[in-house]
């Protein structure tokens, strides 16, 4: 059996389990009773977040419950080598200002490796998803499921860049590597969080930048753009989805993406 036919239930499970979390964050998209606290690390979380996480979470204890789960929202439980990674919403920010930027991250990792990933960003009325070996696939509103590749654009003054914000580069030197880059390239946007990254994967952008984030924002849009012909690390280089920062591109673009942003910023101290 290849790895593929493997792990073509663990796929389904997590399209089943993304339905079930845009049945919840539709409900609560908008409502003004919404609430709404702040974590200690000063960003918002809403009742939605808590109820998609937990909702996934009493699912997944039914159908897999050997499995360990990491959630954005309740931490690490069990200890097992699978263990599936929940972002309830990727960019509550967006949720609670009524921008219809924001999806459910679901994957699965085994062993160290991420085999599936799906992106459900119902407001906008698409889903994204990949499993090791079956490709990258998109569905836009009610269509039928489409096959997604990475562009073919090899030189970055015909790249289109998108990030998430200025200010998450002051651990990075700040903002200049970020810009000399946008500067490069054909055309820049701040579309942000998961957007950027499955952008890449359906070849609208070709490269894609985060400066701060977690596993769980990053584990989905690994496999996602990985299994869509790209290429996908932190900003070492490492192609990891824990590395702290996320770089997505065409792959043909990656290398000199990462030259950019790995130069010294100017007036930084040289060790």
């Amino acid at each position: 059996m290849s790895q593929a036919d493997d792990h073509a239930g663990d796929l389904t499970l997590a399209l089943r389990l993304a339905g079930i979390a845009d049945q919840i964050t539709v409900g609560a998209f908008g409502r003004q009773d919404l609430v709404v606290e702040t974590k200690p690390d000063l960003t918002p979380v809403t009742e939605a977040d808590l109820a998609v996480e937990s909702a996934l979470r009493a699912h997944l204890a039914t159908v897999k419950p050997g499995d360990a789960v990491v959630g954005e929202e309740f931490g690490t439980t069990g200890g097992a080598s699978r263990r599936w990674i929940i972002d309830p919403i990727d960019g509550t920010k967006n949720f609670v200002r009524g921008i219809p930027v924001w999806a459910t991250l679901i994957a699965l990792e085994s062993d160290g490796a991420i085999l599936v990933g799906v992106a459900s960003a119902p407001a906008l009325g698409r889903r994204w998803w990949a499993g090791r070996g079956r490709g990258a696939w998109m569905t836009a509103k009610d269509s039928e499921p489409q096959s997604i590749h990475v562009s073919g654009i090899r030189r970055l003054r015909d790249a289109q860049l998108s990030y998430s914000s200025l200010s998450g580069w002051s651990g990075h030197g700040g903002p200049s590597n970020l810009l000399d880059l946008a500067g490069r390239c054909w055309r820049s946007r701040a579309f942000g969080d998961f957007w950027s990254h499955v952008m890449v994967a359906e070849g609208a952008c070709e490269i894609g930048l985060d400066p701060e984030v977690s596993l769980w924002d990053l584990a989905a849009l690994q496999v996602i753009v990985e299994e869509a012909g790209g290429r996908f690390s932190d900003l070492s280089g490492a192609a990891r989805p824990d590395g702290g920062s996320a770089v997505s591109s065409n792959g043909l673009l990656h290398d000199e993406v990462l030259s950019v942003m790995q130069q010294v910023p100017p007036g930084a101290a040289v060790v």
